[in-house]
């Protein structure tokens, strides 16, 4: 039986003071109760026990940890400005036509009227008018079932952020 070392990133967040691991965990996911709960399963022996406990915590969260996490998510086709997590992920707004990024951002709005939060999809990888097609479709969803998919789609964020956070050969 061979025995094989965790990616650099994983090792680092294993290894790493309580404190600086929230920190980091805390940019993948803004709940604080989401980046507690995985810190407190520390150490991860593979990336696969790492998702499994994010995927874990995500299911565990209440509404309150889950509006939190939300809060830490621009809308679509406003990425903040310093957040290279977001841009990276909406890149497939980057070349959007005006018409599109108005459209985007009205109907943005008629979103967090409607269900009191940021609409949040799994944008990586995804046009411009596939996330808008997205909107429309789900606007018209009733509320418990939009919270059902905000979950998930917050699952594939995070998972696809716990990647790049494990395969980062970055030192401290």
């Amino acid at each position: 039986m061979t025995s094989t070392s965790p990616p650099p990133g994983l090792a680092r967040l294993n290894d790493s003071e309580e404190r600086t691991a929230l920190s980091a965990l805390v940019e993948v996911c803004a709940s604080g109760a989401w980046a507690k709960r995985l810190v407190a399963g520390r150490p991860y022996p593979t990336p696969g026990d790492l998702y499994a406990a994010s995927d874990a915590a995500l299911a565990g969260l209440t509404p309150a940890d889950l509006d939190e996490a939300l809060a830490g998510h621009p809308p679509i086709g406003r990425p903040r400005p310093g957040d290279p997590a977001s841009a990276r992920e909406q890149r497939g707004m980057a070349g959007a036509s005006e018409e599109l990024r108005a459209e985007m951002l009205e109907l943005n709005l008629a979103y967090q009227e409607r269900f009191g939060q940021v609409f949040l999809v799994c944008a990586t990888g995804r046009t411009g008018e596939e996330m808008r097609d997205a909107l429309r479709e789900r606007m018209g969803n009733p509320p418990e079932r939009e919270r059902e998919i905000v979950r998930a789609e917050l699952g594939k964020i995070n998972r696809i952020r716990l990647a790049r956070l494990v395969d980062d050969p970055a030192k401290d």
